[in-house]
């Protein structure tokens, strides 16, 4: 399932779109946003079928498919180790708008967010976007020690939430129980709520384990909210579906009567609900071989990186995104990313502040959710570019 064979380039040039097959000139690898390349599990296409052949699309549950709910449930409770309700989980059409429903539901105008630096844009645009306040928290790269006194350095009075992005994107860290433990212990006696992102928490890689924050005790569960999606783990992007899972009751309504879902203005499409459902019922065979292929690809790609003058990578321990600490070429994120686009004709992610934060400068981030044959040819390309330097 995950051979060069086993993709379609001709397609991706017409369908992948976000800086990806569709949106680079031709003759371009795009290693850039974190969408793999392989066609989705076909249980998955196989249910839409059968739901659509009816041809009644009619309009779904606004707190989402019975069925649904209950998959995701079972899946926290499973997987996760949470003793997860159905009834405080509902589908939205990302885990980008999970994220920033969560800060419209508990952050107003001048309140103040942390969010991890570097971490994907979105935590301080959902942050920003509802007036509130990013205040970057520092996350050293690989193992190093996380300064969780820095973290309660930063909390004030206008504080209201923690953002944990666990595998953290872009550095592929996977937190340890103790560090999750530290935060758990810092939100409580602070009273502050965390938002909990785990799209990426099936993408981990052996001997690293994967801890939801909430599973860690009861007091910690009811200050968390815990976003997920599919995209990540079954190739769903272009479907835009995620979950919402609040720990409390009252967490819960002031999710759902902010998401708008009571109304018709916002809701999750009923198609994506059948593919997310099928692909956590019937899927597992299909996630398990993806993270088999992408052990190998991210070993692969670490050993390349490193072999490259001025390039330094730490194996990310989840996440499918390698970032590569390029200071050692004495040019900047930009100019490594414009030189490699141009000479090498490989699309790479400038580690720049608008994509991840201060933090990311000196970094590229690059995905390897292909084929080894692809991987391969793009490594050589940049290889061949870099060492020229």
């Amino acid at each position: 399932m995950f051979q060069n064979a086993s993709i379609d380039l001709d397609i991706l040039k017409k369908r992948a779109f976000n800086l990806r097959w569709a949106t680079v000139a031709e003759g371009v690898i795009p290693l850039t946003a974190a969408d793999p390349d392989f066609r989705s599990a076909p249980e998955i296409a196989e249910a839409i079928i059968r739901f659509t052949k009816d041809r009644y699309l009619s309009y779904g549950p606004p707190a989402g498919l019975p069925e649904f709910k209950e998959s995701v449930a079972r899946y926290f409770s499973v997987k996760r180790n949470i003793p997860a309700n159905p009834d405080y989980i509902f589908p939205v059409d990302s885990a980008a708008f999970g994220i920033y429903l969560t800060c419209r539901a508990f952050v107003n105008a001048g309140d103040e967010v942390i969010i991890f630096d570097p971490v994907d844009f979105l935590f301080r645009y959902a942050t920003e976007a509802v007036g509130g306040v990013a205040v970057p928290f520092p996350i050293p790269p690989g193992s190093a020690e996380v300064d969780f006194d820095r973290l309660e350095g930063l909390i004030t009075s206008k504080t209201k939430m923690i953002c944990l992005c666990n595998p953290l994107n872009p550095t592929g860290k996977v937190f340890r129980k103790d560090e999750l433990l530290k935060l758990g212990e810092i939100a409580v006696k602070h009273n502050l709520l965390i938002l909990s992102d785990e799209i990426w928490s099936d993408i981990v890689y052996t001997p690293h384990i994967f801890t939801s924050i909430a599973s860690l005790n009861e007091e910690v569960k009811n200050q968390t909210v815990t976003v997920t999606g599919y995209s990540k783990s079954y190739g769903l992007a272009g479907l835009r579906i995620g979950a919402v899972m609040a720990s409390n009751p009252l967490h819960y309504e002031r999710l759902f009567t902010a998401s708008l879902h009571g109304s018709t203005i916002h809701g999750a499409n009923i198609l994506s609900q059948v593919a997310a459902t099928t692909a956590l019922n019937e899927c597992e065979y299909w996630l398990t071989d993806f993270v088999s292929h992408l052990q190998r690809m991210r070993d692969l790609c670490v050993t390349e990186l490193n072999m490259m003058k001025g390039f330094n990578c730490i194996a990310p321990e989840g996440c499918y995104v390698a970032f590569t600490n390029i200071t050692g070429t004495g040019r900047s994120s930009k100019e490594i990313h414009q030189l490699l686009l141009d000479e090498a004709k490989v699309a790479v992610v400038p580690g720049a502040k608008e994509w991840f934060g201060e933090g990311a400068e000196g970094y590229i981030r690059m995905s390897f959710a292909t084929s080894e044959d692809i991987l391969k040819e793009a490594l050589g390309r940049m290889k061949n570019t870099i060492n020229l330097l």
